[in-house]
Formats: C-alpha cells, structure tokens, sequence
C-alpha cells in the first residue's frame, strides 16, 4: 500500500505531514512525503522559523517523484496545508496527471482553510482555488465544519441541512466532516459524518478540554489508512474516530501542547476503545 502525501512539514510538534506520516506507517502504509512548507513550528509559538516552499521546488520536487514511479504504484494521494495559491495550482496539476496515468488511483482532500474558532487562516486566494480546482479532483474530501460550510457556501446547522449540501457539493465519492456539531448532537460530544450519494453515517465521541492543532490531518490520514487497509466507508469513520480520541485522550492526560501520536503507536492501529458509527439518513 502506497500514499503520496503532499501538506506541511514542521521540525517541532505534529501537524501536516508531521502528524500524518507515522499513523499511516503503523497502518503498514509506505507514504512518499512531500512538503509544501519546511517551518520550526506550527504557527502560534512565540516565534516560527522556516517558509512555504515555493511552487516551482513543489513542483520539482512532484516530478521526481513521478520519476520514481511513485504516482504509477500509489492507492492514493492526500493533501493538507498547501501555503500558497501557486502551490494549490501545482498539486491540482499532478493530481490530475497521476489520475491520468494511474486510474485506479484515489485522491483525499484535507482542505485546511480555518476553523470556527479563527475564521480563514490562510491566504484569502487559496480557499477558492482549493473549492475549485481540487474538490473536483477528489474522491474523498475532509473538511471540518467550519471548511464545510464556506466550501458549499451555506450554513449546516442540523442533520438533514448538512446531508443535502453535501450531496450538492460533491456528486461522486464521499465527503467527511470532522468536528461537526449539529442541532442534535450533545452538548459533551463531538462528530464526524461520511456521506455519500447512496449512504451517510454519523460516528460520536466525548468532548475534552483541548484542542491541540494537527487533529484534522491525523484524522484524515488514519480515515485514508483505514479505507486502503479494506475497511468501508462506515468502518473508516470508526477507525478515524476511535483512533483519535485515544491519541486526544493521552494527549489531555499529559497536559501537553502536542498531541502524544508516538506516545499512541499501538492505539492508532487498535484503539482501545471503540466508536460505532451509525447511519445518518
């Protein structure tokens, strides 16, 4: 099993490919890593050091990879923390000429635009880049709520709101939403929902005090390691879920500002505790 995973990189901490590499190697996924940023940090330390990478390294470094053969053996491609608008026109460019010359491959979508606590946290030309050229490209895309609704351009407030504009937005594959909160969902709870044109589920778990950074591009690489290791759309969402919170819930227990993935290791392939998913619609 092979993923390309094109997002951040950070010498400090877990975010981008920083948090999404070493769960999907535990998964026994061999992932070509691609950096879009080489930074000391996530942003949010007293200082940060590092830069985005310009799109024509990104796009060097891409070509070698396809060199390799890289794109012609994968299952699938992820992308997370682009960092700039030139390079979100990159990554669509070779994940389109990957699709092309390998058909069976899939594509994931992370699109790491903001969340509801910030808003936006990205340069204001790169959301609509990442809507309209790599959505459209995805076989699976990986927004939280707050991505969500500025994607689809509409609020998604209950069940029914959130399953309609789904299905508008994306007519093929599967749409996850992570961290969502709807009318209905307990107030000490927080979920995530996988819908597809003939079937949604909705999969539920407890709500800790923290919210370390880096918690979505760990979920979408344990979903994309779940769904290669032969799990179904269902199966996915639980994995993803159940996965996570073990790392949160050890992350809470140290009181760390980074989550404890490597301190997890065996968690993230057998959680110790697991969360149904259940259906949606």
């Amino acid at each position: 099993m092979n993923v390309i995973s094109i997002q951040s990189q950070v010498a400090f901490g877990h975010v981008g490919n920083s948090a999404a590499v070493f769960p999907m190697q535990m998964h026994g996924i061999d992932v070509v890593a691609v950096p879009t940023t080489l930074l000391s940090n996530r942003p949010g330390y007293p200082t940060l050091r590092g830069r985005v990478l310009e799109a024509e390294l990104v796009a060097d470094l891409l070509r070698g990879i396809e060199e390799r053969g890289a794109a012609d053996h994968a299952q699938m491609i992820l992308s997370g923390y682009l960092g700039s608008a030139d390079n979100a026109k990159v990554v669509a460019d070779f994940v389109a000429r990957a699709k092309e010359k390998n058909p069976a491959l899939l594509y994931c979508c992370d699109p790491v635009l903001g969340d509801r606590d910030r808003g936006l946290f990205v340069h204001a030309d790169i959301p609509s880049l990442v809507r309209d050229l790599l959505c459209p490209l995805a076989d699976i895309i990986a927004p939280n709520h707050f991505e969500f609704e500025w994607l689809c351009g509409t609020k998604a407030a209950t069940i029914d709101q959130l399953l309609k504009a789904a299905r508008a937005f994306m007519a093929r594959g599967t749409v996850v939403v992570t961290s969502a909160e709807l009318s209905d969902t307990p107030a000490d709870e927080i979920e995530a929902l996988a819908i597809e044109r003939t079937g949604a589920f909705r999969v539920r778990t407890p709500k800790l005090a923290i919210s370390p950074n880096g918690t979505g591009d760990l979920f979408a690489a344990l979903l994309v390691a779940a769904r290669l290791r032969g799990a179904d759309t269902s199966g996915a969402l639980s994995h993803a879920a159940s996965a996570i919170f073990a790392v949160l819930e050890r992350t809470a227990a140290s009181g760390t500002e980074e989550m404890r993935i490597v301190d997890s290791a065996e968690a993230l392939v057998k959680p110790p505790r697991k969360f149904e998913a259940r259906r949606a619609d």
